[in-house]
């Protein structure tokens, strides 16, 4: 993974990015793979470099809706940042790739020697909280269509490219709608010449165009993450 790195730990000095990297390790993370759930602890934070990650949470026991997503922005196993070893949702590999994974011992003793390494964490924290409470709003109050838009800008900021396979089955579970709704919402984006959809390969056509059909909740949290870590 020389030359290519999560953006949180290109934030760090380069003495504390050295001392944190040399407790990692990298790995290869394969799609469908969960990497932790609630009420089991919490073994090892993960720092994407090109794997994507699903937060989800469950009801009764059942995983049934995605409320955050993970790229190279960010880190899975926020909770050991606050002291605690259990996980609220569910975090699967969404797009396979590489990632650092650090056990959870050597990143409480790094992150109580690294000021800079907790300065970083604590201000994501924070933009997680942001984006969770939009995401909240955003579920109850705008429509189909422009979540779809929002969750699509999602994916492709964190995949790197204009062009990835999802499903219409998928993006239902993951947005908490029925299948119905996603077809006729990707159907109205494909007939603006959006988006292209066959058979599972979804491609980016005007990414400028998405952006004016997404819901304001995707600008906010840029604007939100860009403020604070920048």
């Amino acid at each position: 993974m020389a030359g290519v790195q999560n953006h949180l730990i290109e934030l760090l000095p380069r003495a504390g990015r050295r001392s944190l990297l040399t407790l990692c390790e990298p790995v290869d993370l394969v799609l469908s793979e969960r990497l932790c759930a609630p009420g089991e602890a919490t073994r090892y934070a993960y720092f994407p470099v090109n794997a994507i990650i699903s937060l989800v949470t469950a009801i009764d026991g059942k995983p049934v809706l995605e409320v955050g997503m993970v790229g190279r922005e960010g880190m899975v196993g926020v909770e050991l940042v606050l002291g605690v070893r259990t996980a609220p949702w569910h975090a699967v590999v969404q797009g396979p790739g590489a990632a650092w994974r650090i056990p959870s011992r050597s990143f409480h003793r790094e992150l109580t020697a690294s000021p800079a390494l907790r300065l970083s964490l604590d201000r994501y924290l924070y933009v997680l909280m942001a984006q969770f409470g939009a995401g909240a709003a955003c579920l109850r109050f705008h429509l189909i269509g422009p979540r779809l838009a929002r969750w699509l800008l999602m994916m492709q900021d964190r995949a790197h490219s204009d062009r990835f396979h999802v499903t219409h089955e998928f993006l239902a579970y993951m947005l908490g709608v029925r299948r119905v709704g996603i077809t006729a919402a990707a159907g109205t984006l494909q007939r603006a010449g959006l988006i292209e959809y066959r058979r599972g390969e979804l491609i980016v056509l005007s990414r400028s165009g998405l952006e004016g059909a997404a819901c304001g909740c995707y600008a906010a949290d840029r604007r939100s993450y860009a403020a604070l870590l920048r």
